[in-house]
């Protein structure tokens, strides 16, 4: 068996104390202990985050920012602490800047339905990656095909590196817009995003970032990357399904039209007009997903508590063990080797369907995703139908990895 890490001298947090916060983790599947390797897909929520959704409903469940009762005004002030959270997670300039919705896919095509329509017009350029998940590749399309502007696409290696001197001969005075996400959900790689806003920037065009995969791993600090958009999803981020983040500079915001009417975002309505309502209400339609919020601003605390860097060196040296422990399986082919990269192990094992793995591992208890993980264009530069993906969270030890190689052979072995 492969020895620890020898990278790792000392431990930065005590994973089994950790663990001890995800209830989720503690079971059997087929009979045997759970190991959840799809924190790509979505994070297990600790107890603290459980405890507060439960508490909303269970203490003050109620409206916010309508009510004068006791309960409205409880809801409302931890709804907002949410808010606040947020912004010093990620430095923001102001709560003003940072709208709760569904998640990244919402906030993507929040942005193209506002900014988007109000700025882009035909001939225009927008860019987006050849690594983007579908949310990221989709709306963008459709805003090309509705407005006559044209979609480019920065290529990538073999490596799952994108090809920064092709994105600068990319980059015209008909660039209006870059779209490219922070770290890949099938490749692992962590994108220079603070070059790529520089260069676009050069030209004028406005740039959001995909950091769906990111905020959980490393920290983000929006305005040094100096992006326009910045957006996450919650259940990633060890919160809550259905509520998600998009940040905004406030003076881009203040200037696009709201996306949803109805509840918040007015502030007086009659047959002849609407008033709109200022930020960040405006873009927050009707009832939020209070308790989604509330439940995210407690994943921040507990994250923040850790220390992100914490979770970073440890999820690093993690990787580095699985890469090293799943290479030595006879078959096992790593599709992703960018320098700069982590948490994402995407791989095929000759002969074998990715299907077919996901079977036999989940009947060993170990959870993982197969297919084409919403990136059918990486399937294609690959030139694979599918991939398995196995991807680390911060409750993750070796003895997980250590239980999926074993099943990694398993599969490998049974299938030659």
């Amino acid at each position: 068996m492969t020895e620890r890490n020898p990278l790792t001298v000392k431990p930065l947090m005590d994973i089994d104390k950790i663990r001890k916060d995800f209830p989720v983790l503690h079971q059997s599947v087929h009979g045997k202990p759970l190991v959840y390797l799809d924190n790509a897909a979505t994070t297990q929520k600790p107890n603290s985050v459980i405890e507060a959704i439960s508490e909303y409903y269970r203490l003050y469940n109620s409206n916010i920012h309508r009510g004068v009762h006791q309960l409205s005004q409880k809801a409302t002030d931890e709804y907002e602490a949410a808010r606040q959270k947020v912004q010093r997670y990620l430095n923001a300039n102001s709560t003003k800047e940072v709208i709760f919705l569904r998640g990244t896919s919402e906030a993507v095509n929040l942005v193209m339905n506002t900014y988007g329509r109000t700025n882009i017009k035909a001939g225009d350029e927008i860019i987006i990656s050849e690594m983007e998940h579908h949310s990221n590749i989709v709306p963008w399309q459709m805003l090309a095909q509705q407005t006559g502007a044209v979609l480019r696409v920065i290529p990538m290696n073999d490596k799952g590196e994108l090809l920064m001197e092709e994105f600068k001969n990319l980059l015209n005075e008909k660039t209006k817009f870059v779209s490219v996400v922070h770290a890949s959900n099938t490749l692992g790689t962590e994108n220079p995003v603070k070059e790529i806003t520089g260069l676009a920037h050069e030209v004028g065009a406005k740039v959001m970032v995909d950091g769906a995969q990111a905020v959980q791993h490393f920290k983000v600090d929006v305005q040094d990357i100096g992006c326009d958009f910045y957006a996450f999803s919650g259940h990633k981020l060890y919160g809550p399904t259905g509520v998600g983040v998009l940040w905004g500079r406030e003076e881009l915001l203040i200037a696009m039209p709201p996306w949803q009417g109805g509840g918040d975002m007015i502030l007086s309505v009659t047959f002849e007009k609407t008033i709109y309502n200022g930020l960040p209400n405006k873009f927050e339609a009707g009832t939020p997903n209070i308790s989604g919020a509330i439940g995210l601003g407690h994943a921040i605390d507990y994250v923040t508590a850790l220390g992100i860097d914490n979770i970073h060196e440890h999820e690093r040296d993690l990787y580095r063990y699985m890469e090293q422990k799943f290479l030595e399986i006879q078959g096992v082919s790593l599709v992703g080797s960018a320098a700069k990269k982590g948490s994402v192990f995407s791989f095929t094992i000759d002969g074998v369907h990715p299907h077919d793995v996901g079977t036999i591992l989940d009947m060993e208890g170990i959870a993982i995703r197969t297919g084409h993980m919403c990136t059918q264009p990486v399937m294609k530069h690959f030139g694979v139908p599918a991939l398995s993906r196995a991807s680390i969270g911060l409750y993750n030890n070796y003895e997980d990895i250590d239980c999926a190689a074993e099943a990694i052979k398993k599969a490998a072995e049974f299938f030659s």
